[in-house]
C-alpha cells in the first residue's frame, strides 16, 4: 500500500474486508431467525424430479459453529497480521522479516563449513580443492545466469576466463566487483563527434587500434575525433580500469565486433550493470567466490606458485 500517494485505498480495502466479515455474520444471524412455514410432512413444498423434496430442517449446529469460528478466526488473523490496508498487524510480521530470518538461519547452519577458510588468502583458497568445489557451486547459482556455466560469457557479459578485465583482475578488484557490483556507462557521443561520416571514420580508427581489418583512409580521418573517446579509453586506447573503460587495442569485443557495432555504440551508448551480491552472500562466501573467479583466469601452476605451494 506504500506505493499510493494517499490513504484512500488503504481505508477502502480495510473497509471492504471488515464489511465482508460483518456481512457474513449478519447473513447467518438473519437466516437463523427466519422461520419457514412447514407442511405437516416437514417439507417446504419444493419438489424436483417428482420425488426430491426439500426438507424444512435447520442448519446443523456444528456447521453454524464452524462458520462463526471461521469469521472470528479471520477477524483475529487480520488483527495480528497484515491484511487491513496499510495496517501492519499487532505481531509486526512481514515477509521481509521472515525472509531475513530464513537467510540468517541458513547462514548459521553453513558457517562451520566456511570457518575452515577463515584467514586464508584468495590465492590459497584458489589452490584449495574444497574451496574451489564450493566456489564452483556458488558461481553456478549466482553468476552463471549471465557469464555462462563455463564463465566464458556472451555478448554484453564479460568472459571471466581470460585476462581482459574491465575493472581489474586482481583479487581485491574481483572482491569489490562481487561485493558492491559495477555500473559501466558508455555515453552516446555521436553529436560531439560530428556528422554521420565522422562517426564512420571514427569507427574505422577504433578498428585500426586492434589491428582489425579497416579502411586506412577513413581511419586517418577519424583519428582526430578519437580525442573525444580518449577521456575514458586513454590517448592510446588501452582503456582505464578505474572507469571500467575497455581496452580498444585488443581483439576482445564485449558488445559485438565490426564497424556497425562500433557505430551503434558511438551513437546510442551502452549501460552495463553488474548487480552487487553483498545482500545475498556472506563475506565468507564472497571470499571463496572471489578465489574461484580469480582462478578461472590463472592456470593451476600460477595459482600454486602464488599460494606458495
Amino acid at each position: 500500500m506504500s506505493d499510493f500517494t494517499s490513504n484512500f485505498w488503504s481505508w477502502f480495502i480495510a473497509s471492504i474486508t471488515i464489511v465482508g466479515i460483518a456481512g457474513c455474520l449478519l447473513l447467518l444471524w438473519i437466516t437463523a431467525r427466519k422461520k419457514v412455514a412447514a407442511r405437516s410432512d416437514n417439507t417446504t413444498g419444493h419438489v424436483w424430479d417428482e420425488d426430491l423434496y426439500e426438507m424444512n430442517n435447520p442448519l446443523p449446529r456444528w456447521w453454524m459453529g464452524l462458520f462463526i469460528i471461521t469469521c472470528v478466526f479471520g477477524a483475529g488473523y487480520l488483527l495480528a497480521y497484515p491484511g487491513l490496508g496499510s495496517f501492519g498487524g499487532k505481531l509486526g510480521w512481514t515477509s521481509v522479516k521472515k525472509y531475513d530470518a530464513e537467510v540468517d538461519r541458513l547462514n548459521a547452519s553453513i558457517a562451520p563449513i566456511y570457518a575452515r577458510f577463515d584467514g586464508m588468502s584468495v590465492t590459497a583458497l584458489a589452490a584449495d580443492p574444497q574451496a574451489q568445489a564450493i566456489g564452483e557451486r556458488l558461481f553456478v547459482n549466482t553468476c552463471a545466469q549471465c557469464h555462462g556455466s563455463d564463465a566464458r560469457g556472451s555478448k554484453g557479459f564479460p568472459n571471466l576466463t581470460d585476462n581482459d578485465w574491465l575493472w581489474g583482475g586482481e583479487p581485491e578488484n574481483i572482491h569489490a566487483t562481487i561485493t558492491d557490483g559495477r555500473m559501466g556507462i558508455m555515453a552516446p557521443v555521436a553529436e560531439a563527434v560530428g556528422s554521420g561520416e565522422d562517426v564512420r571514420n571514427l569507427a574505422q580508427y577504433v578498428l585500426s587500434l586492434s589491428g582489425s581489418p579497416h579502411d586506412s583512409v577513413q581511419a586517418a580521418l577519424g583519428k582526430d575525433k578519437f580525442l573525444i573517446c580518449a577521456a575514458c579509453h586513454g590517448a592510446d586506447g588501452k582503456g582505464n580500469q578505474l572507469l571500467g573503460a575497455p581496452n580498444l587495442t585488443d581483439k576482445i569485443w564485449l558488445h559485438g565486433y565490426g564497424a556497425n557495432a562500433i557505430i551503434d555504440m558511438i551513437t546510442h551508448g551502452k549501460t552495463n550493470i553488474m548487480p552487487p551480491q553483498k545482500d545475498f552472500l556472506t563475506e565468507a562466501q564472497i571470499n571463496v567466490l572471489t578465489a574461484y573467479v580469480w582462478g578461472l583466469s590463472n592456470n593451476q601452476s600460477q595459482v600454486s606458485q602464488a599460494s606458495g605451494q
